[in-house]
């Protein structure tokens, strides 16, 4: 039985040139997991929201074609009609979160599907520790972190218990814990319930070894299969694949442990050193600087200091200070205790926008700095709003995004949206650049090119913070990680010496290998060096 068939399904937006997706037909079984990949743009999530019925009854538009839910016609049932069977986590969170509290954005969707109130209340327990949310039930949700947030959007879709549960980039705020707990919650519900899940995801490491089928967008065109035989397909990879294309394994692992399976590893010594340029002059410094959410502790006596040059990453747990701290360092947030100190001098006294023009700052959600008609609006406003003058193009190519500055910025892709707003803000040069989860929304083409622009912009005498999630991202870019706890630093050294071994924030490349291989350039220098059996 098939819990979704499309028919030479097109969908085409109000005053769009062309076709989001074009002539897709596609079957998905009950039951199964299916894995949607695809380049920034492609129409991932323009086909996730034919499966709900958003495509076209909210968006309107040209709809061509057949979609299948559940025995339901969707160009007949609306979304209403289809929240009793689907459940659907949005790219964005923080534009699907309603209510004040926790608990009561868990059990909004059950309310409005008239769940009597001893199963509500059981789901509700049962969705808490399923997610690993209990400690926030209480918690006003304005209050929450990104992943945080992130993870309640996915308890409220799964508390309604769908037939078919849809997730849009699930992962893209969520610390690597809690984003193996949450696609482990997701797979259980797929054993024990049988329910049927898609998922469109741009960090693949954790989704492939449950997935079933993969279906690839490309420009609007759709093509699926099983995953040994659309891997071959796909550009994107993750760094196992990649290692298993190098080294020639047929089938495919999916997983460490298959992947070990191949390897006959004796104990491994160190990798090289790799070069790391002297700092230069320090730019930025906080001291004891401690900051507290009504009453609750977010950062605690914190210090630490940025020099130009400097790729310095913050990690940490979901709700552990990294975005505060951000904040602090343009003057969003003001210390409770301590100070900041920008070129030596404490900036209390000086205000937002005029920070601005040395500490250049990108939320984790773009849209909230995009208020322009177009791309090419945004990057003037900022110049006109610094008095400043500067070539766009060359910032919108090395992005990869020139294609798109006649665009309005919300129409965009999550992705896209990400380097608009970066865009929108590196334009005037700031010497000290913050971005917080830069990379959420980016295949890994994207996030080569952001690594690329990230180290120009600093071997031009600049300094990048970066708090984000992708450890793979951080190994490729990062000279400096600093890790927080609590609102606490528990660690600030290289990259080697912080991620590798580490149980959460280890690369896929160190848990196969161990010692301090973080990338695939690690590995096959290490493969290269030793006497490694290779099966």
């Amino acid at each position: 039985m098939n819990a979704v068939v499309a028919e030479e399904l097109s969908y085409q937006f109000p005053r769009a040139a062309q076709a989001a997706i074009e002539r897709v037909c596609w079957q998905i079984e009950a039951g199964s997991v299916t894995l949607i990949v695809g380049p920034s743009g492609a129409g991932k999530t323009t086909l996730l929201r034919c499966l709900n019925g958003l495509v076209p009854h909210f968006h309107g538009g040209r709809f061509a074609g057949c979609v299948m839910v559940l025995g339901h016609d969707t160009r007949d049932a609306s979304p209403r009609d289809l929240a009793t069977d689907v459940g659907f986590v949005f790219q964005d969170p923080e534009a699907q979160v309603i209510a004040d509290r926790v608990e009561d954005e868990i059990v909004f969707g059950m309310e409005n599907l008239g769940v009597d109130r001893r199963t509500m209340r059981v789901r509700l327990e049962e969705t808490l520790d399923l997610l690993g949310i209990h400690h926030l039930r209480n918690r006003e949700t304005a209050t929450l972190s990104g992943g945080e947030r992130q993870r309640v959007a996915i308890a409220a879709a799964v508390a309604t218990r769908p037939n078919l549960l849809v997730l849009d980039e699930p992962t893209s705020q969520l610390d690597p814990l809690a984003a193996h707990d949450v696609l482990a919650a997701v797979r259980r519900l797929n054993d024990d319930l049988g329910m049927t899940v898609v998922i469109a995801e741009h960090r693949l490491d954790r989704v492939l070894p449950f997935s079933e089928r993969i279906g690839v967008l490309d420009r609007g065109r759709f093509s699926e299969g099983t995953v040994q035989e659309m891997l071959d397909r796909l550009d994107d990879v993750p760094p196992l694949v990649e290692l298993a294309r190098a080294l020639g394994w047929r089938p495919t692992p999916l997983t460490v442990q298959q992947a070990r399976r191949r390897l006959d590893l004796p104990a491994l010594a160190t990798t090289p050193p790799r070069p790391s340029p002297a700092p230069g002059p320090e730019l930025i410094r906080l001291e004891g600087v401690g900051h507290r959410y009504d009453g609750t502790p977010a950062l605690r006596d914190v210090s630490l200091a940025g020099h130009a040059g400097e790729v310095i990453a913050l990690i940490g747990r979901n709700g552990s200070g990294k975005t505060t701290l951000l904040k602090h360092l343009n003057g969003l947030l003001r210390p409770a205790s301590g100070r900041v100190l920008l070129d030596g001098v404490d900036i209390a006294r000086r205000p937002v926008h005029e920070l601005a023009r040395e500490v250049g700052y990108v939320p984790q959600n773009p849209t909230a700095i995009l208020h322009q008609e177009t791309l090419a609006d945004e990057l003037r406003f900022t110049l006109r709003a610094q008095d400043r003058k500067a070539d766009n193009a060359p910032l919108l190519a090395a992005l990869g995004i020139a294609a798109h500055r006649d665009r309005h910025p919300l129409d965009l892709s999550g992705g896209e949206r990400q380097r608009a707003a970066l865009a929108a803000i590196a334009i005037a040069e700031p010497r000290v650049l913050l971005l917080d989860e830069p990379t959420r929304g980016l295949p890994g083409r994207d996030k080569a090119a952001l690594a690329r622009f990230v180290r120009d912009y600093t071997e031009a005498g600049r300094l990048v913070i970066v708090a984000t999630h992708d450890v793979e991202f951080i190994a490729t870019v990062a000279n400096r990680v600093i890790m927080l706890a609590d609102g606490e630093v528990i660690a600030d050294d290289t990259p080697q010496r912080t991620l590798a071994g580490s149980l959460t924030f280890a690369t896929q490349m160190n848990r196969l290998f161990g010692g301090e291989v973080l990338t695939i350039a690690d590995a096959l220098a290490t493969i290269g060096r030793m006497d490694l059996t290779i099966g």
